[in-house]
Parts: structure tokens; sequence; C-alpha cells
């Protein structure tokens, strides 16, 4: 495509937008301020928290992002394994050795790149402005390198599906950046600016979308799925190359059918985190005016100015019986402080703060625990499944293909060829969603065990598979799994072991009968 094509798509999108800028840009002032730059140009290190008075939103986004991080991507526990489509392939020790491999190098690569921090961006993002955006690149040192984009950087759009296949970049970099990743490439004016102060910003667009003429015989970066161009203000195209995959991964936290971009909570609680800055800024000033009211003083019994200091002297006029006199303003402040509670209770609720944090001092048993844990992932149902299929599938499709092409996953054996890999996710949050499996067969055990005595009502129940079954549920990790061919060995050699002592016992019986019919016997020769 040439750049007039490209620039001309630009402003299309730019054009949707901005009825979403004013809404970002509001939510980042109450909520996110150190990314409250979306319409405002601001210095970079100036103070961005002139309009907070209260911190209920700015601790319960943090809260609920980092809780999300902990929940989906900790690092400490795995959160995502993998398994073939067809159950005979995967059922097969080999095969299953080489994904578990497979696996372990990839979370080897994502340990060792920036993608723990940068995340945790992404969650901090879609939860203030429902929408966010984290680009997948390899990376010569590290493998893999992830970059979570400003939210007013991107202009995105959706196919026929409603999956983002289209990102538009307006990026602000340095001269001497650009350089360095264009080289002499860069138009002329970008160059001389280069030269002559390397160290002023320059505007350069970036456009990644489905590659118009994708040519399957060709090997080369531009006849790839994905075309990449970087063009500039006056639409001269600079690089043009390719991806095999879409390297963004564009999650929204709630979307309706018709918009593009996502709505998030701290877009729900807008209105109330509002209004409690504004109650909380009233109430300073009522406190203020509480704690050093206003005076009332004669007009010309004292020499003023009227001194409140500690240890000031003011003078009046000998034998006026005129005193200075505090002003009562008469504010009711508990009855502000009330009402802004009410406003934190609702801001916590749609962040979701009162599912995410137990109630403190209150006993529970176990199995209370473990329903309100599962009531707690209920609620988190509809984030999550979005959250699985516009992030993470992406995400981890992107990794395995980018380490694939590097030669650093283990060789796949040949009966592998065109088998299908389906994702697993085993995240905290998602093995809890799980939970219900294992709530009916701890429920069942416990009403048919006594019925068992009276009728063998437990052949029902398959306890190899329930077991497998538990262990999948519970995240149990594999290496502490035997497969079933140990299991067989174990209970052949049992079954055998058992075997030879009823014969050792029965040869025991039979050497004890005889010992006593032999007495007998000769009795019976003599007689």
């Amino acid at each position: 495509m040439k750049g007039k094509e490209l620039k001309s798509q630009f402003s299309q999108l730019k054009t949707k937008r901005q009825n979403w800028e004013s809404h970002w840009q509001e939510v980042a002032d109450y909520c996110l301020p150190r990314r409250a730059d979306v319409t405002t140009t601001r210095s970079r290190g100036d103070k961005r928290t002139e309009r907070i008075f209260d911190g209920t939103a700015l601790h319960a986004l943090e809260l609920l992002s980092s809780s999300l991080h902990g929940m989906l991507t900790n690092a400490a526990t795995p959160w995502f394994s993998m398994r073939f489509k067809d159950e005979d392939v995967s059922g097969q020790e080999e095969n299953k050795e080489w994904l578990e491999s497979c696996t372990d190098v990839m979370y080897m690569a994502l340990d060792r790149s920036n993608f723990q921090q940068e995340v945790h961006e992404l969650y901090t993002d879609m939860v203030a402005f429902g929408t966010g955006c984290m680009m997948i690149e390899d990376d010569e040192k590290d493998f893999i390198r992830f970059s979570t984009r400003h939210i007013k950087e991107i202009y995105i759009q959706e196919n026929n599906k409603g999956v983002v296949d289209t990102i538009h970049r307006e990026l602000k970099m340095t001269a001497r950046g650009a350089y360095q990743q264009f080289g002499d490439k860069l138009p002329k004016r970008i160059m001389k600016i280069a030269q002559t102060s390397p160290h002023d910003d320059v505007t350069i667009y970036h456009c990644v979308k489905p590659n118009d003429d994708l040519n399957p015989y060709k090997m080369d970066n531009k006849s790839m799925e994905y075309s990449s161009l970087y063009y500039d203000e006056d639409g001269t195209v600079i690089n043009i190359s390719g991806f095999n995959e879409f390297p963004f991964v564009v999650p929204r936290w709630l979307k309706s059918s018709n918009e593009v971009y996502g709505r998030s909570p701290s877009m729900t609680a807008l209105a109330d985190i509002k209004m409690i800055n504004k109650m909380a800024e009233t109430t300073i000033k009522a406190a203020q005016k509480m704690v050093d009211p206003p005076l009332l003083v004669p007009d010309d019994s004292f020499v003023l100015p009227v001194r409140t200091q500690p240890g000031g002297l003011n003078f009046y006029r000998s034998g006026s019986r005129d005193t200075i006199t505090p002003l009562n303003i008469g504010a009711n402040t508990p009855l502000g402080l009330n009402i802004e509670e009410q406003r934190r209770t609702a801001i916590k609720q749609a962040y979701y703060i009162d599912q995410l944090l137990m109630s403190q001092n209150i006993q529970m048993t176990a199995t209370e625990v473990m329903q309100r844990n599962e009531e707690k992932m209920r609620l988190l149902a509809p984030v999550l499944g979005r959250l699985q299929s516009e992030m993470l599938q992406p995400l981890i499709n992107r990794t395995f293909n980018i380490l694939l092409r590097k030669g650093i996953l283990p060789p796949a054996p040949e009966q592998l060829q065109g088998q299908t890999i389906d994702i697993e996710y085993v995240s905290p949050l998602a093995r809890s969603q799980k939970q219900g499996d294992v709530q009916a067969i701890l429920r069942t055990l416990e009403i048919i065990t006594p019925m068992s005595q009276m009728s063998p009502v437990m052949d029902f129940i398959d306890s190899d598979k329930m077991v497998s079954h538990l262990a999948k549920v519970l995240g149990v990790p594999s290496k502490v799994i035997r497969s079933v061919d140990e299991v067989q060995a174990i209970r052949q050699q049992r079954q055998a072991a058992q075997q030879q002592a009823a014969q050792q016992q029965q040869d025991m019986q039979m050497a004890e009968a005889g010992g006593k019919v032999a007495p007998l016997v000769k009795e019976l020769q003599r007689g």
C-alpha cells in the first residue's frame, strides 16, 4: 500500500476514536495519573494528582490489576499447559514428555524476558481504560521481548469475526532512536533532524494489518501473513516487513457489540469516583473551618491585623467589651463522612474488592472458604473468558511459534506431524472455576459411602478416572503422578505377590493337614 492510503486509513481511525479520548483522559486523571496524558500534554516528571482528594480508586485499581496478575499469569505457579487435541496421541508417554519439555522451555523464555513487568502494565491499562495492548517481538538476547503500549498510541480495527487484526500506531521517538532503528531508510527531513538535533522527538507511524499480497510460495518477510509498514507524517513509506502471526495482543475488559474499544470498571465507577473526590474536597474545607474558623472582629475596638498564631498579642481599646469570637458555620461533618463511606463502598464493589479480599476477624470453616472462593471466581468468569481468547491464547501461540522458528524447542517426534495442540489454562483463577467438580465428587462420595454397606453402589464409580480428573482439576504436577503403564505394573506385581502368598498359605495348610493325618494312617496299618 502507498503511504497516502495508510495515512488516509489512520485519519479515519483517529476520527472514530475521538470520543474515547476525552473519556480515557478523565479516567486517567482520577484513577491512573501516571498515564494521564491522553489528550493533555504534560511535561515529564510533573505532578499529576492535583484533582485527587481521595485515593480509593487508585488503590482499588492497583489491587484489581495485581490480583489478575497473581491469579492468571503468576510467575511462581504454572498458568498454562499444552495437550494434543487427539486423545490417543495425547495419551502416549513420548508425546506427553515432548509437550512438557516444550512447556518448560516456554516458561524459561518468559521468565528470562521482561514479560512479568509488562503484563502487569497491560492489566493496569485494561482495568483503567478497558483496552490494553502489548507487542510481542523476537529478541536476539532474551528470545522474546514484550512492550505494553500506551492507549493514546494505538488505533485498532476488528475483522468480521470481532477479532482485532489491524493496528495503527502514532509513535514519538527521538531522531537518534529513529536513525538507530531504520538507518538510511529515513526521509531526508528526519535525517537532517538526527544530525542537527538528535534528541528532538519526531513522529513516525506504524501499521500492522493482514497482508493483501500474501504469497505462500515466497519466504521473504514481505510475504508473511501480516504486513508491517512504517511511514512518516508526509506519507513516505520508511520500511516494509511482516509477521507470521499478529504481533499484538489487545484484550478488552468488556465490550459492546457495536464498539471496538472496551469498557472498564473505572468507567463504571467514574461517577462515584468524581463525586467522592468533590465530597472529600468539601469535607476538608469544612474541617478546616471547624479547626481554624473565621473570626468575628469589631470594626473599631481592635488594632489590626488580628494575630491568630500561638502567643499572638491582639490590642483592643481600654474599656471596650467587644471580643473576638469564632464564626459557627454549623457543619455536619459526620453526615459527610457517612456519605463518603457509601461512595467508597460502591467504588470497591465496582472493582470487586469485597470479593478479592476476605473480611478480617471472621471465623470460617474450610468448606465456607472454598465456597467463597468459588463465588469470587464465578463473578470474574466473563472477564476470564475474554482474557483467555483475546490475550492468553494469542500470547502463548506467538511465544510458541517464535521459539519454534528459533530452534529452541526440542525436536518433535515424526508421528506428531500435523497434530493440533490445544492450550489448557491451569492458573489459580482457571482452576477455581472448576472447583464445582471437586465439590460434586466429594458430595457424591459422602452420600453413597454409607449405602455401599447395603448394596454394591461403588461399582458405578470408576476410581481411576476419578483420581485422574481430581488431579487435573486441582493442578497436581504431572511429575508426581504415575503413568497408566506404571500403575498397571504395580497392580500386576501386587496381584502376583498376593497369589504367591495365597499359594504359600494353601501349602502350609495342606502340610499341616498332612501332619495330622499321618499318625492316623499308621494306627490303621497296625490294626
